[in-house]
C-alpha cells in the first residue's frame, strides 16, 4: 500500500449508523431516567448518578462518581479515544444536569411515570433536562454498538446542582474534568444557542414614614412607592451593552414584594401607613455588562424614586448568597467557531435545513453550565431537546427532537473527535 492510499474502515459510516438509529433503546433509556425522582438535593439524585455510572460501565466506558459534597455526586464517563494521530481530532465533552425542579400543582399525568405517546414523552425534568442527558449517552451507545471508536476522548458529564448556580459543574471542573470542546444540552428546541444572559438576584428595601391613616398626608407610603417602582424595573434595559445583540438579552423582573410596618413587616395594623417594603428581583445581563453595572443602573432608578417621594430611603444590594453557591455568569461563543459550525452541519445533515443559531429567545434568558465551561477555557455551544414545554405542569419533550439530536451528536463526535479505528 502506498502513502497515497488511505486506510479505510470496514465498519459502517457514522452517517449510516445515525440514519439507521434504533430508537427503541434511546426511548427506554430516557423512560428509565425520568422514573428516578431526582429533585435537587434528594436521595433520587444519588440513586440516578449511581445508576448512570453502572450503565456507562456496562457499556465499556471509564465511569466514576465525582463527589460534589459529602454524599452528593456527579456521574462522569469517558469514551476513550484510540489515540490515533489524526489531524484536527480534539476531545469533546457533553454536559447536562440530572437534578430537577420541584413538582408543582396542575399535572394530569404521573410526573415520574414517563408516560409516552407517539409524539411526546412526559415527565418532571424531561425537558430540563433528562432528554438532553439521555441524548448524548444514547449517541455514544449507538456508536459503540456500531463498532465506532473515536480518535480523541468523548467525556459524558451528568451533574447535580445546576439549579443552584451550576455547583456540580464548577466542582467537576475543579476536579480536572475538561475537554477542548463541549456541547451543553439544555433545552433549546434543537436550536444552536450562542449567547445567553448572566443571572443576578437582588434585593431592594424601601423605608418610608408611617402615620395613622387619619394623618396620611404626613406619611411616606412605602407601598405606593413600590407600586411606582416595580413597572420601571420590569421595563429596565441595563447600560453598557456592547451591541444590539447584547442589549436583547437584558431583562429585569421583580418576583417578590412584601410591605407592612417596620423591618419585621408587621401585618396586624392595617390602619397605619406601611413604612417598609422589601422586593426581590432578578436581572439578566450580557457578557459586556456586569453585576456592578446592573447594580449601578438599579441605583439610578432608586435615586429617581427618592426624588419623587421626599423622605423615602431606598437601598439595593445583591441577594444574600447561599454558602458555596456560584453565580451563573453570561455565555457567548462566535457563530463562526468550530463547534457551532460542526453542530450546524450535523443539523443540516439530519434535517435538511439550516439550524436556527444565535441569541434564541426565550433560551437566551436562561442560565446554563455552558458559562462555567466556557470560563474554564473550553469552546462550546448550547443545544438540546425540549423547550416549548419546559418547567411547567405536564412537562414534555417531542420525541422527534430527542431522536434527531442523538443523530446530530453522533455526527458531531465523528467530526470533532475523528475516527480512531
Amino acid at each position: 500500500m502506498t502513502d497515497e492510499q488511505p486506510v479505510r474502515s470496514t465498519e459502517p459510516s457514522v452517517r449510516a449508523l445515525a440514519a439507521g438509529l434504533d430508537v427503541a433503546r434511546p426511548l427506554a433509556l430516557l423512560q428509565r431516567m425520568v422514573r428516578f425522582d431526582s429533585r435537587t438535593e434528594t436521595p433520587g439524585e444519588v440513586q440516578l448518578a449511581k445508576w448512570l455510572v453502572d450503565y456507562m460501565t456496562e457499556l465499556g466506558l471509564d465511569a466514576w462518581l465525582d463527589e460534589v459534597s459529602p454524599g452528593r455526586y456527579n456521574a462522569i464517563g469517558v469514551f476513550k479515544g484510540s489515540g490515533r494521530d489524526l489531524p484536527g481530532a480534539a476531545s469533546l465533552l457533553f454536559n447536562g444536569h440530572i437534578d430537577t425542579n420541584p413538582a408543582t400543582e396542575g399535572w394530569t399525568v404521573d410526573p415520574w411515570g414517563a408516560h409516552t405517546t407517539d409524539e411526546v414523552i412526559y415527565g418532571l425534568g424531561v425537558s430540563n433536562m433528562k432528554a438532553g442527558c439521555a441524548s448524548y449517552l444514547s449517541a455514544v451507545e449507538a456508536l459503540l454498538r456500531g463498532g465506532f471508536r473515536p480518535a480523541a476522548d468523548v467525556t459524558l458529564t451528568f451533574v447535580v446542582g445546576e439549579l443552584q448556580g451550576g455547583l456540580g459543574t464548577v466542582k467537576m471542573i475543579e476536579h480536572g474534568v475538561r475537554a477542548e470542546y463541549f456541547i451543553n444540552c439544555e433545552p433549546t428546541d434543537v436550536q444552536a444557542l450562542t449567547l445567553h444572559a448572566g443571572a443576578f438576584n437582588f434585593t431592594v428595601e424601601l423605608t418610608g414614614v408611617t402615620r395613622h391613616l387619619s394623618k396620611r398626608e404626613e406619611s411616606v407610603d412605602a407601598i405606593v412607592a413600590a407600586c411606582a417602582l416595580v413597572p420601571r424595573l420590569n421595563a429596565l434595559t441595563f447600560s453598557g451593552a456592547a451591541d444590539e445583540r447584547h442589549a436583547e438579552v437584558n431583562r429585569c423582573n421583580v418576583g417578590v414584594i412584601h410591605g407592612a410596618l417596620g423591618r419585621t413587616l408587621e401585618e396586624w395594623r392595617p390602619p397605619q401607613i406601611a413604612d417598609f417594603v422589601r422586593l426581590v428581583g432578578t436581572g439578566r445581563y450580557a457578557p459586556s455588562q456586569s453585576v456592578e453595572s446592573v447594580l449601578a443602573d438599579l441605583r439610578r432608578e432608586l435615586d429617581r424614586l427618592e426624588s419623587e417621594f421626599p423622605g423615602l430611603r431606598a437601598e439595593v444590594f445583591p441577594q444574600e448568597k447561599v454558602t458555596d453557591r456560584p453565580d451563573m455568569p453570561p455565555f457567548e461563543v462566535s457563530a463562526d467557531s468550530r463547534i457551532v459550525r460542526t453542530l450546524n452541519s450535523a443539523y443540516a445533515a439530519v434535517r435538511g435545513a439550516a439550524q436556527p443559531t444565535g441569541a434564541i429567545k426565550p433560551c437566551c434568558f436562561f442560565g446554563s453550565d455552558a458559562a462555567h465551561l466556557s470560563k474554564a477555557g473550553m469552546e462550546g455551544i448550547v443545544c438540546g431537546p425540549g423547550g416549548k414545554y419546559n418547567t411547567m405542569p405536564d412537562e414534555r419533550v417531542e420525541l422527534v427532537d430527542y431522536y434527531d439530536l442523538i443523530r446530530m451528536h453522533m455526527l458531531a463526535i465523528e467530526e470533532v473527535c475523528g475516527r480512531g479505528n
